[in-house]
C-alpha cells in the first residue's frame, strides 16, 4: 500500500469517529429544533382551531335561535358561511402537521368526521326537524374536540414546561368561552320554553361555575399579563351589561318567566363572546410567538453546533490534506531522488569515473562535493533527516567510487609504467638479437635465435596487453592499409603455436585500415592464442574471412572441448560490455579483446560449434575495413574451384617470425610490401618459406643444403648469413582449406605430415621425390572448421545473389549455365 493511501486511511479513521460522535452530540439539539418546529405548526393550527370554535359557537347560537323561532335564516346562513371559511383554513393548515400527540390526533379525527356530517345537521336546522337539545349537543361535542386538541398539543414531545403551561392556559380560556356559549344557548332554550326547569337551571349554574374554573386555570397557568388582558377586556360596558343580564337570569327561579328579552340577551352574550375571542386571539398570538422564538433559538443552536462541527471537520480535513500533501510531496521527492541516483545518477557517475583520466587531478573529496546533493529540500523533521542521511550516503558512495577510480588510475599507471619498461627491455633484447643474428652462420644457433626472436614478439604482445588494460594503445600508426590475410598471418606469428593455425576460405579484396591494423592483429592474436591453448595439440585452428554486406566476418574455429552455455553467455556479455576494472589475470586476453573491440565498434562473439570446439566470430565494421590490392592466383582444378564474381587468395602456410627488419635485395621491401611484423615493421606472409623466392634450398638442421643432399660449407654458411634469405622456426605441416566442390561448398584436404607446402605451387601437385602422394580418404563427418567454411561459402553465395553491381551479362550467363 502506498504512503498516500496509508495517510488517507490514517486520517479517515479519526474523522469517521469524530463525525460519529458529532452526530450523536448534534442529535439532541437537532431533535429539539425539529420538535420546536412541529410544535410551532401545531400552535399555528391551534389558532385556526380557536377561530373555528368561535364560528361554531356563533353558528350554534344562530341555529338555536332559528329552531326556537327566535331568529331568522339569514343570520344562520351568514354564520354558516363564516364557519365554512374557517373550516377551509383549518383543513389547509392541518395538512402541514407531521406529528401530533395521540389525544390531539384523536380529536382531529373526530373533528374531521363532524365536518363531514355538518351538512346534514344544517339541513335539519333549516327544516326544523331537530330539537334544540340534540342540536346543541352536536355542536357541543365538536367544540369540545377542538378544545381537546388545543389542550393535547401541550403533551407533545420536547415541549418546554413553561410553553406547555401557556398552551393549557390558552385552552382554558377557550373552555371558558365555551361555557359562556353554553350559557347563552341554555338561556335561549329557557326563553323558548317559558322559563327554567330544574335541569336547565342546573345547566345554567354549571356554566357559570365552569367559566369561573376555566378563568382560574388561565390565571394559574398563564402569565400575569394574560390576566390583565382578560380583566381589562371584560371591564368595559358591553361586558358589564352581559354580566348584569347574567345575574338577572341567575336570580330567576325555575318555572318563572325570564324577564330578559331574547334579543337583548343574544346581543349582550354575543358581545361578551367577541371580547373573549379578542383576548383568546392575543393569547394565541403570544403562544405562537413564544414557540416560534423557541424554535428559532433551537434551530440557531442546532445550526451553530452543526456549523461548528462541520467547520471543525473541514478544518481537520484541510489541515490533514495540506500536511499530507507536503509530506507526500517530500517523500516523493525523496523517492524520485533515490530512484534517479540508483538508476541514473550514480551509474552515470560510476561510468564517468571508470573512464581513464576522469578525476582530472581532483581528489575524491572534491569529486564528491562536485556531484552535489540529490535531495534538495531538507528540514528538521524526520523526512529532512532521511534526506540529509541520503545525501551523506550519496556523497560517501561517490567519494568511495572516486577513491576506487584513483586507485585504478594509480594501478593503471603502474601497469603502464611496467609495460613501458618491459617494452624498453624487449627493444634492447631485440636489438641484441638482431646484432647476433646478423653475424651468426650456424643453423642450429640461428634456430635458437629465431626462437628467442619469436619469444620477444610474444613478450611484446603481453606488454601491449598491459598497455591496453592501462588505457593506452600502440604508440605508432601505420601509413598504409594492408590485406586482411596479412593481418591474420601477423596475428598468428604473435602466439606460441603459430604452426597450428590453418587458413581457410579468405575472400580477396578485404583490407584493414592502417589506423586499426595493430589493434585488429592484437584481437586476432588473443583469440588465436586462446583457441590453440584450449584445443588438442594435434588439431588445427581454422581461420576463414568473408564479406557480409558492408562488413567483414572473421571466424576462428577450434576443435577443443567447448564452453558451457552459461559460461559462454557470461563471456559474450563481457566481450560486448568491457569492464572498467582490470579483471582477473586468467581471462586477461578477453578483457583486452573487449576493450580493443569497443574502441573501433568491432563485435566479438563466441558461438557453439555443431561439432566439438568453439567458433570465435569477429565482425569488422565498415569504418575498420579498407580496399586492399588483390593478390590472387588462378585456383587449380579441384582446389578453390571456379566461381564467377568472387576471387580468393591462395592459402599460405603460417610460418614463424624471422629477422624481418633487414632489407632484402631479392624480395624488395623488408619482408614484403603488405605485411606487418614486430613493433609495427613490415613482414610478408610468405617471407619465411623454407626455400626462399629463388627456389634455392634452405639449410636444414644438420647443415645440408636442399634436396640434392649437397653438404654446405662454412663459407656458404657465412654467405647465407649475409644473404637476404630467411629461415623458418618450425617445419611442421599446416592444414588448410584446399578447394570448393562443384556445388559451391568448400572442401578440405590435409597435407601429409612432416611436409611443408611449397609457396607458389598447388598443394599435392608434385613432390620433390617425383612420386605422387596418396590422398587420404575423406572424413565421414564434418568437423567445426568445415562447418565454418560451409557458412562462409553460404554467406558469399547470398552476397553474390543479392549484389548486382559490377556484374556483366556474361557473368550472369555463366552463372546460369553452371546451375
Amino acid at each position: 500500500m502506498k504512503i498516500n493511501r496509508r495517510l488517507v486511511l490514517l486520517v479517515t479513521v479519526p474523522l469517521v469517529v469524530a463525525v460519529t460522535f458529532a452526530v450523536l452530540a448534534l442529535a439532541p439539539a437537532t431533535n429539539q429544533a425539529l420538535q420546536a418546529n412541529r410544535l410551532t405548526n401545531m400552535v399555528d393550527v391551534a389558532s385556526s382551531v380557536s377561530e373555528l370554535t368561535h364560528h361554531l359557537q356563533r353558528e350554534r347560537a344562530a341555529a338555536t335561535a332559528l329552531v326556537s323561532t327566535q331568529g331568522d335564516s339569514d343570520s344562520f346562513r351568514e354564520t354558516s358561511n363564516a364557519t365554512d371559511k374557517s373550516v377551509a383554513q383549518f383543513r389547509s393548515q392541518i395538512g402541514s402537521l407531521s406529528s401530533v400527540p395521540g389525544t390531539a390526533q384523536a380529536a382531529l379525527d373526530r373533528i374531521e368526521r363532524f365536518i363531514d356530517e355538518m351538512p346534514s345537521l344544517r339541513a335539519q336546522v333549516r327544516s326544523g326537524g331537530s330539537t334544540v337539545t340534540a342540536l346543541t349537543f352536536g355542536y357541543r361535542i365538536v367544540i369540545a374536540d377542538l378544545i381537546d386538541y388545543r389542550d393535547g398539543i401541550a403533551q407533545a414531545d420536547g415541549v418546554d414546561a413553561d410553553v406547555a403551561d401557556r398552551i393549557r392556559a390558552a385552552a382554558a380560556l377557550s373552555r371558558a368561552s365555551e361555557h359562556m356559549g353554553q350559557q347563552q344557548v341554555a338561556v335561549m332554550k329557557a326563553q323558548a320554553t317559558g322559563g327554567f326547569t330544574e335541569a336547565s337551571k342546573r345547566t345554567f349554574e354549571a356554566t357559570r361555575i365552569g367559566y369561573t374554573e376555566a378563568t382560574g386555570s388561565l390565571f394559574d397557568l398563564g402569565p400575569a399579563q394574560w390576566r390583565t388582558w382578560l380583566e381589562r377586556t371584560l371591564s368595559g360596558p358591553k361586558a358589564l351589561e352581559a354580566r348584569r343580564l347574567e345575574d338577572q337570569v341567575a336570580r330567576t327561579a325555575p318555572d318563572q318567566e325570564l324577564t330578559v328579552s331574547p334579543k337583548k340577551w343574544q346581543q349582550a352574550t354575543a358581545d361578551r363572546q367577541a371580547l373573549l375571542r379578542s383576548v383568546e386571539s392575543r393569547i394565541d398570538e403570544s403562544v405562537l410567538k413564544t414557540v416560534t422564538e423557541t424554535r428559532t433559538s433551537l434551530a440557531w443552536l442546532a445550526g451553530a453546533e452543526v456549523a461548528l462541527v462541520l467547520l471543525t471537520l473541514i478544518t481537520a480535513v484541510v489541515v490533514a490534506i495540506r500536511l499530507g500533501r507536503v509530506m507526500i510531496r517530500r517523500l516523493r521527492d525523496l523517492r524520485n531522488a533515490a530512484h534517479e541516483v540508483a538508476h541514473t545518477g550514480l551509474p552515470r557517475v560510476m561510468t564517468e569515473l571508470s573512464q581513464p583520466g576522469a578525476l582530472s587531478g581532483a581528489t575524491p573529496e572534491q569529486v564528491a562535493e562536485r556531484s552535489g546533493n540529490p535531495v534538495k529540500t531538507t528540514g528538521l523533521d524526520e523526512i529532512g533527516e532521511v534526506g540529509e542521511a541520503f545525501n551523506a550516503v550519496h556523497h560517501e558512495a561517490v567519494r568511495l567510487a572516486a577513491q576506487q577510480a584513483h586507485i585504478h588510475e594509480q594501478f593503471a599507471e603502474t601497469l603502464v609504467g611496467v609495460a613501458r619498461r618491459g617494452a624498453q627491455l624487449t627493444t634492447v633484447m631485440v636489438s641484441e638479437l638482431d646484432a647476433v643474428q646478423r653475424d651468426e652462420a650456424d643453423p642450429e644457433r640461428m634456430k635458437t635465435l629465431f626462437a628467442l626472436d619469436h619469444l620477444a614478439i610474444r613478450m611484446e604482445r603481453n606488454t601491449n596487453n598491459l598497455l591496453v588494460l592501462g588505457g593506452y594503445g600502440h604508440g605508432r600508426v601505420r601509413s598504409a592499409d594492408i590485406s586482411c590475410s596479412t593481418v591474420i598471418v601477423a596475428a598468428a606469428q604473435q602466439i606460441e603455436r603459430f604452426d597450428r593455425v590453418s587458413l581457410g576460405v579468405i575472400e580477396s579484396g578485404i583490407g584493414i585500415a592502417a589506423r586499426v591494423v595493430h589493434d585488429v592483429a592484437h584481437i586476432l592474436a588473443e583469440l588465436l592464442d586462446n583457441a590453440t591453448r584450449f584445443s588438442p595439440p594435434d588439431k588445427q585452428v581454422g581461420v576463414a574471412v568473408w564479406r557480409l554486406w558492408d562488413r567483414a566476418v572473421v571466424q576462428i574455429v577450434d576443435e577443443g572441448v567447448g564452453i558451457t552455455a552459461e559460461r559462454r553467455a557470461n563471456l559474450n556479455k563481457g566481450l560486448l560490455e568491457p569492464k572498467s576494472g582490470i579483471g582477473d589475470v586468467r581471462s586477461m586476453g578477453l578483457h583486452v579483446v573487449a576493450r580493443l573491440a569497443a574502441r573501433h565498434g568491432i563485435v566479438v562473439e563466441l558461438r557453439d560449434s555443431s561439432g566439438p570446439g568453439t567458433i570465435a566470430e569477429v565482425t569488422l565494421p565498415a569504418n575498420v575495413l579498407a580496399a586492399a590490392p588483390q593478390e590472387t592466383t588462378p585456383p587449380p582444378q579441384g582446389s578453390l574451384g571456379e566461381r564467377p564474381g568472387v576471387s580468393y587468395e591462395t592459402p599460405r602456410p603460417i610460418t614463424g617470425p624471422g629477422p624481418h627488419r633487414r632489407q632484402s635485395a631479392g624480395t624488395g621491401a623488408p619482408g614484403g610490401r603488405n605485411g606487418i611484423g614486430r613493433n609495427g615493421d613490415a613482414a610478408a606472409a610468405g617471407d619465411y618459406n623454407p626455400g626462399g623466392d629463388n627456389g634455392s634450398a634452405a639449410p636444414s638442421r644438420d647443415g645440408s643444403r636442399g634436396s640434392d643432399g649437397a653438404k654446405g660449407s662454412p663459407a656458404d654458411d657465412r654467405e647465407r648469413s649475409n644473404a637476404p634469405s630467411q629461415h623458418p622456426v618450425h617445419a611442421e605441416p599446416v592444414s588448410r582449406i584446399a578447394g570448393v566442390s562443384s556445388s559451391g561448398l568448400p572442401l578440405r584436404q590435409r597435407n601429409t605430415p612432416k611436409q611443408w607446402p611449397t609457396l607458389g605451387k598447388r598443394d599435392g601437385a608434385e613432390q620433390r621425390s617425383g612420386a605422387a602422394a596418396k590422398p587420404k580418404p575423406s572424413p565421414r563427418r564434418r568437423d567445426s572448421r568445415q562447418v565454418s567454411d560451409v557458412l562462409a561459402a553460404y554467406a558469399q553465395g547470398i552476397n553474390r545473389s543479392t549484389s548486382h553491381r559490377g556484374r556483366s551479362a556474361t557473368d550472369d550467363d555463366t552463372q546460369r549455365s553452371k546451375k
